[in-house]
């Protein structure tokens, strides 16, 4: 009696259903995964305690009162109109080197109270003066850094 059969075929590994499995796998994952992106980073800037520097030759310092009038570099314009205010604006960059206009920074000082009307002008003479660097000035609160 015979029980043993003989080996004729050679055993072979079927992979198919393991690369399905697998693949339903994969399939799983990457439909379960939720993708974030951060949208701002966390970080720290180191800070300085520098004194205020003095006037630099390529700045123009424009006031505005609480009532609306300009003020370029302590002297009081006699009109509030943006037309005569870029021409001022000109004019005070005419100095003993002849400025460049476009290196040229308008540090705007306005008036906690002035009206947002003439802030707006000041920008707009600047832009007709061809000043592309505008800065707005403020002052420190008390008590905190």
């Amino acid at each position: 009696m015979r029980f043993r059969r003989a080996l004729d075929e050679e055993p072979e590994l079927n992979l198919i259903p393991l690369i399905d499995v697998l693949l339903v796998v994969l399939i799983f994952l990457a439909v379960s995964t939720t993708y974030s992106r951060f949208a701002e980073l966390q970080i720290t800037l180191p800070s300085a305690d520098a004194a205020q520097p003095t006037l630099q030759p390529n700045e123009i310092n424009v006031a505005v009162t609480a009532d609306g009038r300009y003020a370029i570099e302590r002297q009081l314009l006699a009109s509030n109109d943006v037309r005569a205010f870029a021409d001022a604006l000109r004019a005070a960059n005419k100095g003993p080197e002849s400025r460049n206009l476009e290196t040229t920074l308008l540090i705007i000082n306005a008036d906690a109270q002035a009206p947002h009307q003439a802030v707006i002008g000041v920008m707009e003479a600047a832009r007709l003066a061809g000043i592309v660097r505008i800065s707005f000035a403020t002052q420190r609160t008390t008590g905190g850094k």
